[in-house]
C-alpha cells in the first residue's frame, strides 16, 4: 500500500478483489433525489410505486451503483483512484433498507497508462442487482518518483543587475 492507503499500479495483480457494503436508507434516497434532481415517483412516492411492476418504492439505480465507487476509491485500488469509465447492467431493484454489497475485482492491468479494468458486481443478499465493468486510473509509485526527482532538480535562473549600464 502507498502512503495514502491505496494500491499503486505496481502493486496490483489480476484477481485481487475488495468489497464494500452499505445499507440504502430512506434518507439516502431522499438526499439523492434532491442532489441529482431525479424525483421520479417510483423512488419517492410509495402510493404511485405500488402501481408499478416493482410493487413499491425502489432506490435510484445510480445511488445503488455509487457503492461501487466507494469500493474503488476506498479499497481497490483505493485513495487517489480516478474513474475513467463504467458500464452498468441493472438486474434487480434495490429497496429502502436493502444492504448493497459491491465487489470489485482486477481483470486487466495497463501498467504503461496506470489503467486498471475491474469487474463490478453489486448484490443484495445472494441476488445480483447490478453488474458491469469499470476502468480507473490508479496511482503510480514510479510516476511519483519521477515527479519528485524533477521537482528536486535545481533550476537555472537569470537575474538582471539593477545597476545602470
Amino acid at each position: 500500500m502507498n502512503e495514502i492507503g491505496g494500491y499503486d499500479i505496481e502493486d496490483l495483480e489480476a484477481g485481487m478483489s475488495a468489497t464494500f457494503a452499505k445499507t440504502i436508507t430512506e434518507a439516502d434516497i431522499l438526499f439523492f433525489a434532491a442532489a441529482s434532481g431525479d424525483n421520479n415517483a417510483v423512488h419517492i412516492n410509495e402510493e404511485f410505486a405500488r402501481t408499478t411492476p416493482f410493487k413499491g418504492r425502489i432506490a435510484h439505480g445510480m445511488l445503488s451503483a455509487s457503492v461501487i465507487s466507494a469500493a474503488l476509491a476506498g479499497h481497490l485500488p483505493g485513495p487517489g483512484t480516478v474513474y475513467l469509465g463504467q458500464n452498468l447492467r441493472f438486474k434487480a431493484p434495490v429497496r429502502p433498507g436493502d444492504t448493497v454489497r459491491a465487489t470489485v475485482a482486477v481483470k486487466e492491468l495497463q501498467a504503461d497508462k496506470s489503467r486498471v479494468v475491474l469487474s463490478t458486481v453489486c448484490t443484495v443478499g445472494d441476488k445480483v442487482v447490478i453488474d458491469g465493468e469499470a476502468v480507473v486510473l490508479a496511482t503510480s509509485r514510479a510516476r511519483r518518483l519521477v515527479a519528485s526527482a524533477a521537482s528536486a532538480e535545481p533550476s537555472a535562473t537569470v537575474s538582471q543587475s539593477s545597476a545602470a549600464v
